[in-house]
This record gives C-alpha cells, structure tokens and sequence, in this order.
C-alpha cells in the first residue's frame, strides 16, 4: 500500500486528539461574592438551609475548604478586585475612612492599583458589575471609572426592595454611572435586589454576546448583611424550623461537615462563646424571637440560591455555562455586630422593607461553625469562606464533586483572571506605577496540581492580625499576645502553641512586620472594635 495513502488518515487522527485535549477558548468569568456570610451557611458546606443551586454547582465543580477573606466588606472587595492586599489599594479600612497623611487608609482605589476588570477590558473582554460597590465611589473611584463597561450598583449599602426604610446612602442605584431612584419603572417593579442584578448581569451578557466578546461579570450581593430583610412568602417558610437553637444546630452543621470531609475530625467544634448564652436559658418569648431573627437570614440565603439558579440557567440556555468559570464566596465571616441580643426594630415584622434586624452573636456562632470568632478578626471565623469553583470545560472530570484542601485567597482571583483571560498585568497603567500582584493562579488545582504558594498569606484589619505559612497560623487579637497555631490538627484554633514553639512565633512575626512595611499597613487608629460580645447600645442580652 502506498504509505502516503497511510498518511492522510493518520495526520487526521492526531489532528483530531490535539483538537479534543486542547484547552478551551478564553472562559466568561463570573464572580458571586455575598456579604457578611459564614463558612457553613450553605448546604454543601454544612447548613440546613436549603441552597440546591449552589449545592449544584459544588457538586459539578470545586470546594476550597480553606479559601480565606479579609475580615470586612470594603477590604475584601479591594483585594479580591486589584489582586493586592487592601492597604495596598487604598482600602486599609471601609471607604469612609480618609486618611490623607496615611499609607493605607484612603478610602478608595488608589492609581497604584488595577482591577480585575481593567486588566481584562484591556484584554478584550467585555466587563460589567452588579451590586453592591462599596470602594469609595462618594471618593472618587466608582465602578464605570475602574474597569467596568456597565455596571448597576449600590454606592456602599445594602438595598434590598424598590420601597424600604432607606439607610444613607441607600436611596438611590447608579445605571452605568446615572443615578435613578431604586424605584424607578426602569428598573422594573416589586424586584428583591438578589433577583435584580442577576437579571442585569445577564442583560449585559446579551451585550457581551452581541459584541462577540467573552465576559466578566462581578455579583457582589449585598444579602445576607443587615438589616435583614427578604420577602415575607420566603421568610415563611423558616419560621419555627430554627427553634432548635444554636447549640443543637451548630452540633447538627458540625456533624455534616464532619461527614462531607470539610473539617478534619482533629478538629473539635469550638465551644460556644462565654457572652452568648445557652439556647435552653432563654425564655419561650425570647426564643421565638431569636426563631424569626434566624428565619429572615436563612430566607435571604433562600433567595441567594435561587438568583443563582436564574444566572446558571441563564448561562445555560446562552450556550455559555460550559465554558464560564463561576466563582462564588463570601467577602466575611458571620458578623457577631448587635451583640448576643442582636436587633429587631423599625415598625414593620421582622424582615420587612420597614424593619432593622442584626443577626447578632448568638446566630453569628452558628454560621462561623466550627470556628470561633466574627467579621473584624482574623481568627478563622473571621476570615474562612466557602469558596466553590465551576467550569465544566476547564476543571478536570475527575475532580469535580471534590474538595480542595490548599489554602488560597482573595488577591489568588486577579492572577487566575490573568492566567485563564490571556491578559497582561501592567507595570504602569494611566501614568502610575502598578504595585505587582500577590496572588498565585488558582488554576493548577482545576487539574489537581499544587500551587506552587511561595509566599505566606497575611492579613491586618482593625489592629488584629494574622499570617498563615503552610500549616502554621500565628494570630493576635488587637492588643493581645500572638497566638500560634497547627492548622493540621487545630484549625478550630484551641491549643495556642506559642510558648512550645517560640522560634515559629519569632520567625512568622518577622515574616508579618515585613509584609507590613512593604504592604502599608498603618497602626490601627480606633476605635476599640474587639468586643463585640457587647451590644452597641447596652441593651440586655434577651
């Protein structure tokens, strides 16, 4: 036979192979970041509360069960956006913090820093954002002037139906930089805010697919942080079902965690805080109380869950799910603020557009399970997230449904935005020079390899502090001594190794005060936010 004749079919046979195994075009990427959310609030990470679509997309994708934050809102949409730690962007503390003299509290973006959506803008992609903003937009930096080609947002608050009791700043949306009224026909009528930006989000994505351009889409929702409020069919659903009590379900959540292998059985649960007192000490009244607190939050998470099921059906009925990466986390752990009591006030139920309800401690414990400690701390409740990846083109079969135990980061999401998008971080953007990136690609782990984490991973809010170098974590609560621990076999953080290991302590505390320097980490000035076992107006615990 003529070898030629061999030939033709066999080039078209390799043709082929390297057609199948060759990697995917440029992935959308979408980024759903909640607020004030805790590590197990959703089912495949231990709750009760039924979150099927998000549950869905952890089933079909990846769970970093050591995917850490910054312990506050503005910090962590700094970090997360610019790839930098939050002082080095400017956002040392939340956006109303203006510090002229100082090195990180600007209270906004500053021109040293680039976003995610700059960087991929300039790589093609068609960038837009929908939420809640929160980085000093009143300052000088909103999202139509850092990156994003459209974008429907809050300034800083939370707002959650066309008519509520508005807190400042909360009255109004930007449409692509314009202000209208959240009640405004435009926008549609008896909307809740999760539903609203997602069906932006996917408004802008037609835009995306009209102009034939891959997309990013950032989802900042401001659920589930205060004042809690959901519609009221959804808050009906939850009432009673949390009469259990904090303690039995935080036990319960433990129990699934332990059985999903999120959590190490090395690590016992953390006992419930000394301010927050036992569920079966409370008066019947003050629990149903506590029940209707709880039953707004998990309402909210609800509703979380089901604007995620529109957007991936969305995806899915564009063609686009199979190759958009969808990112989702929570910019904080639980947030302890309103104290043991927590906060129900304002004329309407609880949970109406016309009330004011905290979470408050006792509620904040359950949803950091198993850690201890809140938002504003860097112990683990504070900086833990739930973290899930999806990407059906781009994470390796096999490891979809399975859980991925390398600790990562905020400031890891622009460099795997760069990596995945083909797109070049500047050394100078607009004039300015550009603070390099301090992130690594998440993208080796959607094949299972390492990292390849030089670096330790650090953290600074409100004078509490933190750095994590493989299995040791040193943490110090502000104007406390440092800490140290085993993250193997106490992630729960309950035996503090200083003192047996005082050569790790002397070399991590190095290691911080350097990343201090280099990364303009001002003294915390006040004030003393350390306890926020105490209700911010001194009222009784029930």
């Amino acid at each position: 036979m003529n070898p030629k004749r061999l030939l033709f079919p066999l080039l078209f046979v390799l043709l082929a192979i390297e057609t199948a195994t060759a990697a995917p075009d440029r992935p959308n990427i979408v980024v759903i970041l909640a607020d004030d959310m805790g590590y197990s609030d959703i089912g495949c990470f231990g709750s009760e509360i039924p979150t099927p679509h998000l549950d869905a997309l952890a089933a079909n994708g990846l769970r970093f069960t050591q995917f850490y934050n910054s312990p506050r809102c503005s910090p962590t949409r700094a970090a997360l956006l610019t790839g930098l730690y939050s002082q080095q962007a400017g956002m040392g503390w939340l956006d109303n913090m203006v510090k002229p003299e100082s090195r990180g509290f600007h209270g906004k973006l500053l021109p040293r820093c680039v976003t995610i959506a700059e960087v991929l803008r300039d790589a093609g992609y068609f960038t837009a954002m929908c939420g809640k903003w929160h980085l000093g937009q009143q300052n000088g930096t909103p999202p139509w002037e850092r990156g994003f080609m459209r974008s429907l947002n809050s300034r800083f608050g939370e707002v959650y139906f066309p008519k509520e009791q508005d807190r400042p700043g909360t009255q109004s949306l930007f449409l692509n930089g314009r202000e209208i009224p959240k009640d405004s026909p435009e926008l549609g009528h008896d909307w809740y805010s999760t539903d609203l930006f997602v069906d932006w989000g996917l408004k802008f994505i037609d835009e995306a697919r009209a102009e034939k351009k891959p997309f990013f889409l950032y989802l900042p929702q401001g659920t589930v942080h205060f004042p809690l409020r959901a519609p009221e069919d959804v808050i009906a659903k939850y009432r009673g079902k949390y009469m259990k009590g904090w303690d039995q379900l935080r036990q319960e959540r433990y129990e699934r965690q332990l059985k999903m292998g999120l959590i190490d059985p090395r690590w016992p649960l953390s006992p419930r805080p000394d301010d927050s007192p036992a569920w079966d000490t409370r008066a019947p009244d003050k629990q149903k109380r506590f029940d209707g607190i709880m039953a707004v939050y998990a309402a909210m998470i609800d509703c979380l869950d089901r604007s995620t099921g529109t957007l991936v059906d969305g995806l899915k009925q564009r063609g686009l799910l199979d190759n958009t990466l969808i990112i989702f986390l929570s910019d904080n752990g639980g947030n302890a603020e309103g104290g043991p009591a927590g906060k129900t006030e304002g004329p309407g139920p609880i949970g109406s557009p016309d009330s004011y309800v905290m979470l408050g401690m006792n509620w904040a414990t359950l949803a950091n399970t198993p850690f201890k400690r809140y938002k504003h701390f860097t112990h683990e409740g504070g900086i833990s997230s739930p973290f899930i990846a999806h990407w059906p083109a781009g994470i390796a079969p096999e490891l979809r449904g399975k859980l991925e135990k390398q600790p990562a980061h905020l400031v890891d999401i622009m460099a795997t935005a760069v990596d995945l998008g083909a797109a070049k971080y500047p050394e100078r953007y607009h004039d300015n020079d550009i603070i390099p990136m301090e992130g690594v690609s998440l993208r080796p782990a959607f094949s299972g390899k390492p990292l390849g984490r030089k670096q330790p991973i650090f953290w600074e809010h409100e004078g509490n502090k933190a750095v994590r170098d493989g299995q040791w974590k040193l943490v110090q609560k502000w104007r406390g001594p440092w800490e140290l621990y085993d993250m193997d076999v106490d992630r729960t953080e309950l035996h503090d190794l200083s003192k047996e290991h005082p050569e790790i302590v002397s070399r991590l505390q190095a290691a911080w005060d350097g990343w201090a320097e280099r990364a303009y980490v001002d003294q915390w000035p006040g004030p003393d936010h350390t306890n926020w076992g105490a209700d911010i107006k001194g009222k009784p615990v029930d």
